[in-house]
């Protein structure tokens, strides 16, 4: 095997995984280096096979691997621990962090910013109670990391924004203040301040999160279209994070 071909110890994270063949898993990874991208791990379904409790979703990892093609082979995978198994809830918003990942990035597109984003959501969904915080803080992060989102301090023309003013926010750009324009097309009217503390990353108040889910659902949409995502749907459905 040549060193060119192989790729050793590289931080990843398990987005999905399915059987291949009768002993093999086929598994879809995210990595900082080498962005999102499939692998086969060969006879990982055996009872004895030393990754069998490794490949774990929503725990970091350490995987060796080795194929430039479409499909690459899992030569060796470890498991860094440190992250509590997400459970009840928080596994159904760790599912909605990997299908809005997926959506949104191409694969082998490397992009050390959205791991990044993705990487702290994941330990905070498993210690943090405001779970609603870290799902608008994750949607918001990696639109920004990957060049859809801009930042929410100015508006349209540069100019700061007002803590008291009111702002259309339409599509993917920047806030424009609100003159009494009528809403048209997939925009939402929000205060200046919600704005502001969305920007400062701050979710304390309930006023700020449900502004915040308001301008994440007109960005998600304009990118991803009214096609609904199946783990949103279910959290919908379930209405435990409504705030």
């Amino acid at each position: 095997m040549s060193q060119q071909a192989r790729v050793d110890r590289q931080p990843a994270y398990l987005l999905h995984a399915q059987p291949y063949r009768e002993t093999s898993l086929l598994v879809e990874v995210l990595t900082p280096q080498h962005g999102r991208f499939t692998m086969v791990a060969r006879g990982a379904r055996r009872p004895r096979a030393d990754v069998r409790g490794v490949l774990l979703p929503f725990q970091p990892l350490t995987l060796s691997w080795f194929g430039k093609g479409e499909v690459r082979t899992l030569h060796t995978a470890e498991w860094n621990g440190g992250v509590p198994q997400l459970s009840g809830l928080r596994l159904v918003c760790g599912f909605y962090l990997n299908e809005l990942l997926m959506k949104l990035t191409a694969r082998d597109d490397a992009e050390p910013r959205a791991y990044a984003v993705y990487d702290q959501a994941v330990r905070a969904l498993a210690v943090t109670d405001s779970l609603s915080s870290v799902l608008r803080r994750y949607e918001l992060r990696l639109l920004q990391a990957l060049g859809y989102a801009g930042r929410f301090a100015t508006d349209q023309h540069g100019v700061p924004l007002d803590a008291e003013a009111s702002y259309l926010c339409r599509g993917l750009a920047l806030p424009e203040r609100d003159a009494g324009m009528v809403e048209e097309g997939r925009c939402v009217r929000l205060p200046g301040a919600a704005l502001l503390a969305i920007e400062a990353d701050d979710y304390v108040a309930v006023s700020t999160r449900r502004a915040a889910r308001s301008l994440l659902r007109v960005l998600l949409t304009e990118l991803l279209g009214e096609a609904p995502l199946a783990s949103r749907e279910l959290l919908q459905a379930i209405n435990a994070i409504a705030d």
